[in-house]
């Protein structure tokens, strides 16, 4: 028992070395007598492959496409994408996005776009429509949500703070999923041009080129903004168990 237990062990190391070193399989038997035998290839029929990896080439090239993800290339050559790319703002509101979004179960890469499609991370942004802030809120929108004149402000005036200006904002864009059944096509073309708009339109995305560009352009930053896959989980393969010979 001990010998076959040793075999085995030097074939586990054997393959943990390999993988180390970048090689892409090892192939391996254990024989009668315990010992093991191991190559990088199959030599004879009595190999079995015990590990398949990725060399060190594809592994880097696999880390790099997780970590850096590349932009449609119809998104990349738009001025607001070579805009929002190198912003600092997008790393600095990053946290306040990802709670209001986790609060509210919206995804984050989908507020994230929204931000970079209404404002380009501004967040002192007030459009000719009055749409203020981050996320382009208007007024009346805000006082639906209970935000009111006071003493601390009017609405317009609270509108330029971010954590507001997100939680509102992520809040309606909620509103809108839950209204159009989880279309996300629609809900952003809700948030665009109201959600009349798209109801009388026979809950299409409206006829309107500026709300079919936002859209477009929303569902892309979407996707950019979505996180790596995980690496794929690590193959384990069994060498079966040779028969001894009789003795």
């Amino acid at each position: 028992m001990l010998p076959r237990l040793l075999g085995t062990l030097a074939l586990v190391a054997v393959a943990a070395t390999a993988a180390t070193a970048g090689h892409a399989a090892v192939w391996g038997y254990i024989d009668a007598d315990g010992r093991a035998h191991v190559a990088t290839e199959q030599l004879d029929a009595r190999y079995q492959l015990f590990f398949r990896g990725k060399t060190e080439a594809e592994l880097a090239a696999d880390a790099a496409a997780r970590t850096a993800p590349q932009p449609d290339p119809a998104l990349e050559g738009t001025p607001i994408f070579r805009r929002v790319q190198a912003h600092p703002a997008v790393q600095a509101f990053a946290p306040l996005i990802a709670r209001h979004a986790k609060a509210q179960g919206v995804d984050v890469a989908l507020v994230k776009a929204v931000v970079a499609v209404e404002s380009a991370f501004e967040a002192h942004a007030v459009s000719p429509r009055g749409a203020i802030g981050l996320m382009q809120v208007i007024p009346a929108t805000a006082r639906r949500y209970g935000i009111v004149d006071d003493a601390k402000g009017s609405v317009e005036q609270k509108l330029l703070d971010p954590a507001l200006n997100i939680g509102i904002g992520t809040r309606y864009l909620k509103d809108l999923l839950v209204r159009f059944s989880g279309d996300v096509a629609l809900a952003l073309a809700a948030y665009n041009a109201g959600e009349g708009s798209v109801e009388r339109h026979g809950s299409t995305v409206p006829p309107y080129p500026e709300t079919q560009e936002f859209v477009r352009l929303a569902l892309q930053f979407h996707e950019f903004y979505k996180p790596p896959p995980p690496p794929p989980a690590p193959t384990r393969i069994t060498i079966p168990r040779r028969p001894t010979a009789a003795r």
